[in-house]
């Protein structure tokens, strides 16, 4: 066997031992201690989607035109959401760097030689050769690289997590904006009705029809009023500058919502019996999933620390005293230096970043299943508000029924001199009352269905256009 065959089978032993075993532990089961389900009482509401949950697309959630509109343009102007992606880029990028050292680094040169005693001696040499290139015997290199890209995945959910928070962050201060336009105008038509109500009354005063008494209450019903429909009118401008924040751009008048529409934020029906299992698909779960992966990893590169590792410098090339025959027979030169360390004492520094180690995935573990425990009273949570709201709302709205045909009547004896404007302000005032109630409820059991689908963890798979 010649020198050149020698030097290639050498590097063909390197690349062979480098693939070799590696010490991580077997990934620990996380255990939430969370039922297998929840009860999600919609039997016979609805029929069940036809494909999960984490799979609807934000397009087929939210059917509102213009808040479809809104949450693609968050999406890609949003300066928070840009940084996550960017995270996502870096992460990547790191781990094209940690992957490199599984793979021998070669590089090539030509150099002008000089040196011995006078005369000078003068060569040239041309190499290509491989440096420091570390034999994975034990995994290490490996365990490094693969918890590089867990970390790069954990940052990929991240991003993805990023993404449905901002798209249920931008419908839920639409649906607020919808709700507050919808309050202002009742508060504004109640002003308007009020007004009316004191110029009728000033004029029974003048004929002394009524009491100064009921001159004042009617300003004072007014008043109230007028300082509801400022308040709302503020609560609309800051609700417009939050959008605005979202989005990342300036928000024309024609996207914004002309009240609390119904069709704003829709759900698809839920089966009876809804599996735990579907909280495997939020984007922040399978972040901590990847996490504890990437830490567990870390335990197989700290075990391997403790095993004897080989480096090795190797390369190849020709030497002459002359340019021109640099490449000609009888030039060639080659080296091949291994390299043993083996590490006998390091003042307790393996056993503890090994211990460090494990520390670092029980923590893991723990946030793992945390995540897990959380989603699932996130859902729980949002399913039973999901009911309750529902049977608020329809007692509000008979209560809102209710309260208008006490007002009819009240205003028609009132008007017939059978009731006094005392009665007739209390009326009022209940009517007002149940309005503003039933707004807040709606907006409330809207804001709860957002709420649901992002626990759910649903949302940034998009599979509409």
């Amino acid at each position: 066997m010649n020198k050149s065959m020698l030097g290639g089978f050498s590097l063909a032993m390197v690349l062979a031992l480098s693939a070799c075993a590696t010490l991580e532990p077997e990934l620990p089961a996380a255990d939430a201690a969370v039922p297998g389900a929840w009860h999600t009482g919609a039997a016979g509401a609805a029929p069940a989607p036809q494909r999960p949950v984490a799979e609807i697309g934000w397009r087929d959630f939210f059917v509102d035109q213009k808040l479809q509109q809104l949450i693609a343009r968050a999406l890609e102007n949003n300066r928070d959401l840009r940084v996550a992606l960017l995270n996502v880029e870096r992460a990547q990028a790191l781990y094209r760097v940690q992957r490199a050292d599984r793979f021998p680094s070669v590089s090539a040169g030509l150099a002008n030689v000089r040196g011995g005693p006078a005369p000078v001696n003068e060569g040239y040499t041309a190499s290509l050769g491989m440096a420091a290139f570390e034999i994975d015997l034990f995994g290490r290199v490996h365990n490094l690289s693969a918890a590089a890209v867990q970390q790069y995945l954990a940052q990929e959910q991240a991003s993805r997590s990023a993404q449905l928070s901002l798209a249920a962050e931008v419908a839920n201060v639409y649906l607020t904006l919808g709700a507050d336009l919808a309050a202002q105008r009742v508060a504004q038509a109640t002003l308007e009705n009020q007004q009316a109500s004191y110029e009728l009354i000033v004029k029974r005063h003048s004929l002394g029809a009524v009491s100064g008494l009921e001159l004042a209450q009617a300003r004072t019903t007014v008043e109230s009023a007028r300082a509801d429909a400022a308040g709302y009118a503020g609560l609309v401008a800051a609700d417009t500058n939050a959008l605005t924040l979202l989005v990342g751009a300036p928000v024309e008048a024609a996207l914004l919502p002309d009240g609390l529409e119904p069709a704003s934020a829709s759900l698809a029906g839920l089966p009876p019996e809804l599996p735990s299992e579907v909280l495997l698909q939020r984007p922040d779960i399978r972040q901590a999933e990847h996490l504890l992966r990437s830490a567990n990893a870390n335990i197989g590169a700290a075990r391997a620390a403790f095993f004897p590792s080989i480096s090795l410098t190797g390369s190849i090339g020709s030497y002459s005293n002359d340019l021109d025959g640099l490449f000609g027979s009888g030039t060639r030169i080659w080296s091949f230096v291994p390299q043993i360390n083996l590490p006998i004492f390091q003042g307790g520094r393996l056993q503890a970043n090994l211990e460090a180690s494990r520390s670092a995935r029980d923590i893991a573990l723990a946030q793992y299943e945390k995540a897990i425990q959380a989603g699932f009273r996130e859902v729980a949570d949002a399913l039973s508000l999901s009911v309750s709201l529902k049977e608020r709302r329809e007692a509000q709205q008979a209560l809102l029924d209710a309260a208008d045909r006490a007002h009819q009547l009240s205003r028609a004896r009132f008007d017939s001199g059978h009731d006094s404007f005392l009665v007739l302000l209390d009326a009022q005032r209940n009517l007002y009352a149940a309005q503003q109630a039933l707004i807040a409820v709606q907006q409330a059991e809207f804001a709860n269905r957002v709420n649901l689908y992002k626990a759910l963890g649903g949302g940034w798979q998009e599979h509409s256009s």
